[in-house]
């Protein structure tokens, strides 16, 4: 899906106890962890990461959607599914998945290499996740703001 190349990308890691927020440059090149909302309900969560991408002016959200063997959603990929239901009630900004496979092994394997202590390798790596996420989904889709030098290449399926 191809979207309109302005604008920052939102990208929401959603787990039953937070949801991980990563934004991108104006480029759409780079992904940076934005932060972590506590859950508290599907609506009020909804509600606030429609404000986080209307402070941040995002011109597209992209939600994390877990799927098993057969590319089905899993259980959590059903439970992002009906949050993006939600938000798409609370906001005019486009909202697609994109396969989340592996993005908490990634992050966990990136605060790694970064040198990360044992003790702070084990918390919460919601808004990493998000960036590992986010990152796949803009190294995935090279027209989506970047110059023609970048190539002609095939869109990318959103899950």
């Amino acid at each position: 899906m191809m979207t309109d190349s302005h604008g920052r990308i939102l990208a929401v890691d959603h787990g039953e106890k937070r949801i991980g927020l990563a934004i991108s440059d104006e480029s759409r090149t780079i992904a940076t962890p934005l932060g972590v909302v506590g859950h508290v309900s599907r609506a009020l969560d909804a509600a606030r990461v429609a404000e986080a991408a209307r402070e941040r002016e995002a011109a597209l959200i992209v939600i994390g959607q877990s799927l098993d063997e057969e590319g089905a959603p899993n259980a959590a990929g059903r439970r992002a599914g009906r949050f993006a239901e939600a938000l798409r009630g609370q906001t005019d900004v486009p909202v697609i998945f994109w396969d989340e496979s592996l993005t908490t092994q990634d992050a966990r394997a990136a605060r790694l290499s970064m040198g990360a202590s044992r003790k702070k390798r084990g918390g919460h790596m919601d808004d990493l996740a998000a960036t590992v996420l986010l990152q796949s989904y803009l190294d995935s889709n090279p027209r989506l703001g970047r110059s023609p030098l970048a190539g002609e290449g095939g869109e990318a399926g959103s899950g």
